[in-house]
């Protein structure tokens, strides 16, 4: 690790000779990307400085204890001694954690996919439970929510759901919900009282610049058609309603939330960039790291994540065996205990690798 430290710290340097050189300050896009990587690296070279702030304070610590025969400074210098080493040793776990590299989409907003899986009806229920958590999640955390697409079914569930969540920091604190939801209760469509298991699909999706994924124009095929609401109802009487589909991957994004057909293009598009941007991350990690396909944070949708059981009011997250008996408060967005939870278990598979 400390290898590593020390390039980090000379790149930082030799950064701070870049960015005072008149010709890149005049070059604004080169200055400002040359300042966000100094920015970035800027907390490991400050705890890395209280690194060795902390051993020179050990060694003068040493130093005393070999050259003075006074027991009062013996002491002293005894107590001192054990004090910097838990500091010294603090600031290297603390290094380590900074040290962990950076997931590239973390500061960015998210596109949030749910859809219903098995159990029918039940099933899009608990898909409009989890649409309201992911809801009331953003509030809580003053995020900007958007939900840019909804199938709703009669009895007020959610086939299918799509929501832009804006806010910074928002993908690196959701990325971790990708994946099946499980849910055990009594339906309301069950009248024998009997407990039902149904599942929903939540997908977490990083929303992607322009410049991060091309999408030729000629590659997409787009239908316009009229929105509709609960039970065909008309809530439309233009052909607003866009549903873009991507030849090359076969991916169908639908947009049906604005009154405005261009709006609705330019949502669509952005949804769709984010689903193909998400497709070519997938198949890439799967040819570099196909080993981590069973960590924390690798997406994979296909996976049961979590189990929402409500005659227990338990909720069972099953990637590092948590339980919490606190249902209610989880379903009114109340995550970040596990979220917490998930995020310390993927950095210490991470630190596990220095």
């Amino acid at each position: 690790m400390f290898e590593k430290l020390g390039s980090v710290v000379d790149k930082y340097h030799e950064l701070t000779k870049i960015v005072a050189d008149p010709e890149v300050i005049a070059n604004q896009s080169v200055w400002q990307k040359h300042m966000k990587e100094m920015g970035e690296m800027e907390p490991i070279v400050q705890k890395y400085q209280e690194y060795q702030k902390a051993e020179e304070e050990i060694a003068f610590a040493k130093q005393m204890l070999d050259e003075e025969s006074d027991e009062e400074l013996r002491d002293m210098a005894k107590a001192e001694l054990s004090e910097q080493e838990k500091k010294r040793d603090q600031i290297a776990s603390e290094l380590k954690v900074l040290m962990i590299p950076k997931d590239p989409n973390d500061e960015k907003n998210v596109i949030l996919e749910i859809r219903a899986g098995t159990g029918g009806e039940e099933a899009a229920l608990f898909g409009g439970d989890l649409l309201r958590m992911y809801l009331r999640y953003a509030e809580r955390h003053h995020y900007k929510a958007e939900v840019m697409d909804a199938n709703e079914t009669g009895l007020g569930g959610i086939k299918e759901a799509e929501v832009l969540i804006k806010g910074k920091g928002a993908y690196s604190r959701m990325k971790f919900e990708s994946g099946v939801h499980r849910v055990q209760r009594v339906p309301e469509t069950e009248s024998s009282g009997r407990v039902q298991t149904s599942a929903a699909t939540v997908a977490v999706l990083p929303e992607v610049d322009d410049v991060e994924v091309n999408i030729d124009p000629n590659d997409v095929k787009v239908d316009v058609y009229r929105a509709s609401g609960n039970g065909g109802q008309c809530v439309n009487t233009t052909d607003s309603a866009v549903r873009m589909t991507h030849i090359p991957t076969g991916i169908v994004v639908t947009c049906q939330d604005e009154k405005s057909q261009i709006k609705n293009r330019e949502k669509a598009m952005k949804v769709l960039k984010s689903r193909v941007y998400d497709k070519m991350m997938q198949e890439q990690n799967e040819k570099i790291a196909a080993e981590r396909r069973g960590q924390v944070g690798t997406g994979d949708r296909s996976e049961r994540i979590r189990t929402y059981n409500f005659p227990q009011s338990r909720v069972t997250d099953h990637r590092i065996n948590l339980t919490l008996y606190k249902l209610d408060q989880i379903l009114d967005g109340d995550l970040d205990e596990i979220i917490d939870a998930l995020t310390t278990d993927d950095q210490a598979k991470k630190m596990n690798e220095f």
